[in-house]
């Protein structure tokens, strides 16, 4: 009789951590040009009963996280970030491709928009600005690793940086808002948020440079059904729209 209680207890309990582990929210890492998609389908991926949890930072230090032991489901980041992670074993599986987006320039909403159709265009309009403001090279994010090598190209570098604002995390466009920089250089996916600020328009073709996202599953994530749903709706018909209403364009 001792052995058949210990049993159903052990059952039991097996069934009880069971439940709890499916309970347990799906937890989305996200780089912050991603973040505007995830939240907008969101509400359709809790409908079907999942439950999300997510956070976002820049590309770099969500490899810095992940690297340094934190517990998660699902990362969205560059390609490169991936292959890191996928040399060091935290996620597994592959990745798969969700979308790209492009740099734009934004200005306080009101303000006089300046000529950026083409690269000499561009370069005179950071050069008469009081101010730029730009993702930190130092902090990881994309487009602020390639703005600072982009600045060096075009000769401009040293007098940008002379008036930079350069900003660690989060949306540039808001120190436009606040008065704090006269011009702000993120991706279009970050600049259409933010409200008192608007997008004057991509970088000249030329010089353009679309940072990819990807989207890997945690090696050990013990949510893999649940991580593959939300990727299948961001891949679907509905997360494309999405993806679109963002400023980002969809995989193919």
């Amino acid at each position: 009789m001792k052995n058949i209680c210990t049993v159903v207890a052990l059952v039991l309990a097996t069934a009880l951590l069971s439940c709890a582990a499916q309970a347990e929210p799906l937890k989305v890492l996200t780089a912050g040009a991603f973040k505007e998609v995830l939240l907008s389908v969101i509400p359709a991926f809790e409908a079907s009963g999942h439950q999300l949890q997510w956070q976002n930072d820049t590309v770099g230090n969500l490899v810095k996280r992940i690297e340094g032991g934190e517990r998660f489901d699902i990362v969205i980041a560059s390609p490169s970030a991936l292959r890191t992670l996928e040399s060091s074993r935290k996620i597994s599986g592959g990745t798969t491709e969700l979308a790209r987006v492009g740099v734009g320039v934004a200005v306080r909403a009101g303000a006089q928009k300046p000529d950026i159709a083409t690269v000499e265009a561009f370069k005179q309009a950071l050069l008469m600005a009081k101010s730029v403001a730009y993702i930190d090279p130092a902090s990881g994010g994309s487009s602020g690793i390639y703005l600072a090598s982009l600045l060096e190209k075009l000769g401009i570098g040293a007098e940008v940086k002379a008036k930079s604002l350069l900003v660690r995390g989060g949306y540039v466009a808001e120190r436009v808002a606040s008065g704090e920089a006269e011009i702000a250089l993120h991706q279009i996916s970050e600049i259409l948020p933010v409200k008192g600020v608007v997008l004057v328009g991509p970088l000249p073709r030329e010089i353009q440079n679309f940072t990819v996202y990807s989207v890997g599953i945690a090696a050990d994530g013990t949510q893999k059904a649940s991580a593959q749903a939300l990727i299948d709706l961001i891949r679907s018909g509905a997360g494309a729209a999405a993806i679109k209403s963002k400023g980002l364009e969809p995989a193919n």
